[in-house]
């Protein structure tokens, strides 16, 4: 066989993954409370160090930036593009921010609001200042470290396609020994366990929706047949490849998102939803430095580990094989254009989303008394925008567009990191043939689904999602050697650019 299963990478986590599924189920109580016991313990111990890697990993991209490294085009001198620019980015702003950016941009504002630091108070510029930071600079940055490392070792280095392949400049051949595919491992279960949690927050959404709009009660049925659906679609998305189902359900996804945005900007309160998003903006570059570094006084520990660190531990999770897309998507460009496409432009997006989003949400509550974040409490963060269309006219028309960005968004997300963890689940994937088998695409999709469905159906999907966030840890390590190579290959500029001339 061309593609040969690699037996140390694809079964430990497939086995895991199985097993916490079972200890989810049969051992509820004592599963979720050692996953997080497990977690609380990390977050108290290396919350430093997760301050201050994540906004090491962001100066490092910052100053490659300005490098002649920067210059260096990935694939070599003679490499064609594989997307045009405006697909490029589609598919990078789909497969990074998935259905998160539906539900926490109207969701987190009301926890920042009425659940923030005491020393802070109730302000809404603080809500907005810290969902822009957690949805821009430093995820952003953790994603385009990996990618520009990956991009450069599978293209331009030769190596496989495997986050082993990251650690390829600084220890060489040595890389793709027993410490590569226990990377892989690790990476690979987190982030499967990750789309599996994800998914059934988005099934739970999209059956809320389903119940508001149609009158069809949520039941286990209802979920199964939800799942189903969505698993087929990603399946038939990821069998078609990168430039056939892969770009087109991205850039149809953008556009909805656009849509979307843009009619809440017309609908909604336009000048306070902007007076906000200035607001926090300003909010967020003030004291970007300091809680970037973890050294606000104003924000106690135990907030900083509840929120913050546990964010960058979720986006730790699922960056080193989300990386591996990213890279694959970025030939035919120079490294410097892919900080522009994976760093600045979806941070200037989020930023534009969450002035609409967050800033109508902020402003509603506000007006109404609390009354957006009563519902959240009651009914959960997947209620939240629901809760905001109703506030808002033609709430059947925005509700229907929300459904179908939801499905989208999960799709998109997932068929991008289903394509990248079926390629490095065999042997045999290059540049000239980068499609793993149709078969192993249905056998991940088919365990995500079945996942997800089981968690939400008889088990709920903290233990699930939890496990998944403790992947964080170990990336956050495997981070730190990846910046460790970015440096390596600065030092190889020059040979790097001799090979691309010759």
């Amino acid at each position: 066989m061309k593609h040969k299963i690699r037996p140390a990478v694809f079964y430990p986590p497939f086995l895991l993954l199985l097993f916490s599924v079972l200890a989810s189920i049969f051992i509820p109580d004592a599963f979720l409370s050692a996953t997080k016991s497990i977690n609380n313990w990390i977050l108290q111990h290396f919350d430093g160090l997760f301050f201050w890697a994540t906004f090491a990993f962001l100066i490092l991209v910052g100053v490659t930036f300005f490098l002649k490294f920067s210059n260096i085009k990935i694939g070599g001198k003679d490499a064609e593009p594989i997307l045009k620019r405006w697909s490029w980015f589609a598919i990078t702003l789909c497969t990074t921010i998935a259905t998160g950016i539906l539900f926490w941009a109207t969701a987190e504002p009301m926890f920042h609001l009425h659940e923030g630091p005491t020393a802070i108070g109730k302000s809404t510029s603080f809500a907005m200042s810290t969902v822009i930071m957690h949805w821009t600079l430093i995820p952003y940055g953790m994603y385009t470290l990996a990618g520009i490392v990956f991009a450069i070792g599978y293209y331009n280095l030769k190596q496989p396609f495997a986050v082993s392949t990251l650690f390829y400049p600084i220890l060489g051949d040595k890389a793709h020994g027993t410490f590569g595919k226990i990377a892989d491992g690790i990476c690979l279960f987190a982030l499967v366990a990750g789309m599996a949690a994800s998914l059934g927050a988005g099934v739970m959404a999209i059956s809320g929706g389903i119940d508001r709009y149609f009158n069809i009660t949520p039941s286990t049925f209802i979920y199964g047949l939800i799942c189903i659906v969505v698993v087929v679609a990603f399946i038939i998305s990821a069998s078609t490849g990168l430039t056939k189902g892969i770009r087109f359900l991205s850039v149809f996804n953008l556009r909805l998102f656009i849509l979307l945005a843009l009619l809440i900007f017309i609908l909604g309160p336009t000048i306070a939803m902007l007076q906000y998003g200035i607001d926090g903006t300003l909010d967020f570059i003030i004291n970007f430095v300091p809680r970037a570094a973890g050294l606000d006084s104003d924000l106690n520990d135990i907030w900083k580990r509840n929120w913050t660190v546990f964010n960058w531990a979720i986006w730790l999770a699922w960056t080193p094989i989300t990386a591996l897309f990213l890279g694959r998507l970025a030939v035919g460009y120079t490294v410097r254009e892919f900080i522009v496409f994976n760093l600045i432009l979806p941070c200037i997006f989020t930023v534009f989303w969450m002035t609409i989003f967050s800033g109508t949400t902020l402003h509603l509550d506000v007006i109404s008394g609390g009354e957006v974040y009563a519902s959240l409490v009651k009914n959960g963060p997947q209620s939240v925008m629901y809760e905001i269309f109703n506030r808002l006219p033609f709430s059947g028309i925005l509700g229907g567009i929300f459904l179908l960005s939801i499905f989208v968004s999960y799709v998109t997300a997932a068929d991008s990191n289903t394509s990248a963890m079926t390629s490095m689940s065999v042997t045999g994937i290059s540049p000239k043939d980068p499609e793993a088998p149709v078969w192993l695409k249905i056998v991940w999709g088919i365990m995500v689904g079945a996942t997800a469905w089981v968690m939400i159906s008889f088990a709920g999907v903290d233990g699930i999602k939890m496990i998944s966030n403790l992947g964080g840890f170990p990336a956050l390590f495997l981070l730190i050697l990846v910046a460790a190579a970015l440096v390596a290959l600065w030092r190889k500029t020059k040979e790097l650019k001799e090979e691309e001339e010759f």
